[in-house]
């Protein structure tokens, strides 16, 4: 089922809301960015997604073949969603579970995982290993 979360950043400078069914896969990568940062994504479409404030906040990072978009936020250095330009849907947002305010521990635990293989650029596939940070 379709619920619209708000969230932010830690500081609270970056606030969003998005439409996600967290009964839908969430995905954790265990690329260098993903697995550094401990990124684990939602997918919201770009109609399901929305910046409420804090634009002029955050910080871009692009790197390797830059086609992924990071933003950070440059007071806290949360990093509350990412944008996938080119994925197998298309444009994409990646919501950062973990920034989820109206989301209780509960529902977290029931919440699908697929894992992917970002390291090797295989986004199709389970990586052998996965660590539990």
């Amino acid at each position: 089922m379709v619920k619209t979360y708000q969230g932010s950043c830690h500081c609270g400078a970056v606030g969003f809301e998005a439409e996600l069914d967290l009964a839908q896969s969430t995905y954790r990568c265990n690329c260098s960015i993903c697995r550094r940062t401990r990124f684990w994504a939602a997918v919201a479409s770009p109609d399901g997604f929305r910046l409420l404030e804090g634009e002029a906040e955050m910080t871009p990072y692009l790197f390797n073949i830059r086609k992924n978009q990071h933003y950070f936020c440059r007071h806290c250095g949360v990093r509350a969603f990412g944008v996938g330009t080119e994925t197998p849907i298309g444009k994409m947002y990646g919501i950062n579970l973990g920034c989820l305010e109206n989301v209780t521990d509960e529902e977290l635990s029931e919440v699908p995982v697929t894992y992917v293989d970002g390291r090797h650029d295989k986004w199709q596939d389970r990586p052998e290993f996965f660590p539990r940070l």
